[in-house]
């Protein structure tokens, strides 16, 4: 893969660190669920934080996968042995703000050890998930990432095609010439197709996912992903099937190798992917937007991020949330960003480090690296799509994946499998309120 200069210069700053310090006075434990590739890098900016001063140390610690790394520090915090930040993917916020007792805000631990914080400086798609209805933000935006079609230009051009398809009558249209040409036995695969193929098709079509702005609005909210639309887009998902335009290959990143191998021409997934796909294949591909049905009106809207924050959980020493907040300024340099960005597959968070990749040529020379930005920030989000927050939604998209799968099976019909989802998905949410409403 193409490394530019400046990420060189970035990783000087960040390896190399910014100071020569002496050993570090307190140590701020960090849980993270970023392994592989990931962890390293994730090992490198802690390196270079520690490096860069003299009053704190971050051991960054692997805990596992998303789930796990959410559950470890849940145990830890009720063992009263809690990290200072943990880091949560983006189903969690909503379980994670009714934590009240456990969460520092991020917003209020800057204002209580006077450090400086420019809100600001964030890109609004990426902050806007993890905001109060006033505007503070509860947990730093960390790893962001949303879904995009990653799409083979060598099968393209054997079927004498030259772009990505741009709605979903033409990744039908576009499927039966790739395959009928020899260019890939399936037309597109899918990954976290709750999030992809639900969620994301809800805000990029600007309807509702679920009721009170997707919970945005109250803890009173209910599904309503089995609305017609949504049912024959999935619906023709599974007829598709048949002729192998559509090929289902797992919840979350399974199915990728279908795309990495040439087997299908086209994946949808997050745009996180990206370094993995570009060190695993063998051919030129691009990155292009979600489709969409021409039919609906003001479609595309925007796509919402995916990913994980970082919050800081409380039962320290109050002078330890200083190094914390130090942290957390240091995450949000833009060279750190800058380096975050060029490295993985992940969204620079804030306005700066996206304006810095643009002008070092980076998105000229790495065609399609900015379409996940684009994609989330072309136009101003609406009740529909600027997020959503819904308790119990991890064990909520776990329900979602069986309907999905028994759909995919032949065993049931889109609306019934959507029907159920929802319907089991609406009693977690009455759960979730009745625990946490006041």
């Amino acid at each position: 893969m193409h490394k530019p200069a400046l990420t060189f210069a970035v990783a000087a700053a960040i390896i190399g660190g910014m100071v020569t310090t002496a050993n570090a006075q307190t140590e701020i434990q960090w849980w993270h669920a970023m392994g592989g590739a990931l962890g390293e890098t994730v090992n490198d900016i802690a390196a270079g934080f520690n490096r860069s001063q003299s009053d704190y140390v971050v051991k960054a610690v692997y805990k596992g996968n998303y789930t796990e790394t959410m559950t470890a520090g849940i145990a830890a915090f009720r063992s009263g042995k809690p990290p200072h930040i943990m880091q949560v993917f983006e189903v969690g916020t909503a379980t994670m703000m009714a934590a009240e007792g456990a969460i520092y805000p991020v917003y209020q631990l800057m204002k209580d050890h006077g450090l400086a914080f420019d809100q600001s400086r964030y890109i609004p798609a990426v902050v806007g998930y993890y905001t109060t209805t006033d505007g503070n933000l509860l947990s730093m935006p960390f790893n962001s990432s949303t879904p995009v079609v990653f799409w083979n230009k060598e099968a393209f051009a054997k079927a004498g095609l030259d772009r990505a398809p741009k709605t979903w009558e033409e990744m039908g249209e576009f499927s039966k010439k790739i395959i009928a040409s020899g260019g890939a036995e399936c037309g597109f695969t899918i990954g976290w197709q709750s999030w992809s193929m639900l969620e994301n098709f809800s805000t990029w079509h600007n309807v509702p996912f679920a009721t009170k702005e997707n919970g945005f609005a109250g803890l009173d909210t209910e599904f309503v992903f089995n609305s017609p639309l949504h049912v024959k887009t999935i619906e023709q998902l599974q007829s598709w099937q048949k002729d192998k335009i559509f090929t289902y290959g797992g919840r979350r990143g399974e199915g990728n190798p279908l795309f990495g191998d040439g087997k299908c021409a086209m994946l949808i997934n997050s745009s996180a992917y990206y370094s993995g796909l570009k060190k695993s294949t063998k051919f030129d591909f691009g990155t292009s937007e979600l489709p969409y049905w021409s039919e609906v009106k003001g479609a595309p809207q925007n796509s919402i991020i995916g990913g994980a924050t970082l919050w800081v959980l409380k039962g320290h020493p109050n002078e330890e949330y200083a190094g914390v907040g130090a942290f957390m300024n240091y995450l949000s340099d833009v060279f750190v960003q800058t380096f975050w960005h060029q490295n993985t597959g992940y969204v620079p968070i804030t306005n700066a480090a996206y304006e810095l990749t643009k002008r070092s040529g980076y998105y000229e020379k790495n065609e399609g690296r900015d379409v996940a930005i684009i994609q989330m920030s072309a136009k101003a989000p609406t009740a529909n799509s600027k997020g959503l927050r819904l308790g119990n939604f991890v064990q909520i998209r776990d329900i979602i994946n069986e309907e999905l799968e028994g759909i995919w099976a032949g065993n049931k019909t889109a609306q019934e499998g959507l029907d159920e989802a929802v319907a089991r998905g609406n009693k977690l949410l009455r759960k979730f309120e009745k625990a946490h409403s006041k």
